[in-house]
């Protein structure tokens, strides 16, 4: 019924990304001891650049959870360094520019509550990526860790922030 619904607005979908997924909420055995064995453990599914999960807030309840996709996450780090390694010539000044550009759009879009983790080791390999293109600007100087750090307090990096927040009113 779904393909005939999306076929009125000339959308198809694809036989091998589209599936039923059990996802209904998890309830805990009788006995206490954990998920419901009958049940099984409740079933995760990637849409739109995110993983949908079941997990406890922190009062213990249970609540959709979503964090950035693996694959996602992968993809983005990809373009980064493809970025560092066209403008590793750059002024340091300018490359900066440019990281914090993707860095806030990285944060625009992941920047949703629950998924801070993420977002914050997204932010931790960027730095990484720029520090390992800034050592291949030359052959004898070495940079340090505490040298990086130093040139981050000269050109800072937006910090991860969520922007997308379920309980704002």
């Amino acid at each position: 019924m779904l393909p005939k619904r999306f076929g009125k607005y000339g959308l198809t979908l694809h036989p091998e990304k589209t599936k039923l997924v059990r996802f209904n909420r998890p309830r805990l055995a009788s006995s206490g001891k954990g998920l419901d064995t009958q049940r099984g453990t409740p079933g995760s599914f990637d849409l739109l650049g995110f993983t949908h999960l079941w997990s406890r807030s922190r009062r213990g309840n249970w609540v959709v959870r979503r964090k950035t996709a693996s694959s996602r996450f992968r993809r983005a780090l990809k373009r980064i360094d493809d970025s560092c390694r066209q403008n590793y010539h750059l002024p340091i000044k300018e490359q900066c520019e440019r990281l914090s550009q993707k860095l806030n759009g990285h944060y625009g879009y992941c920047g949703i509550t629950g998924n801070s983790f993420a977002i914050a080791h997204f932010a931790w390999h960027v730095g990484r990526a720029w520090r390992r293109w800034l050592i291949r600007r030359s052959q004898r100087a070495r940079m340090s860790w505490t040298g990086f750090n130093r040139l981050l307090q000269r050109y800072k990096l937006p910090p991860p922030r969520c922007v997308h927040s379920i309980l704002a009113t």
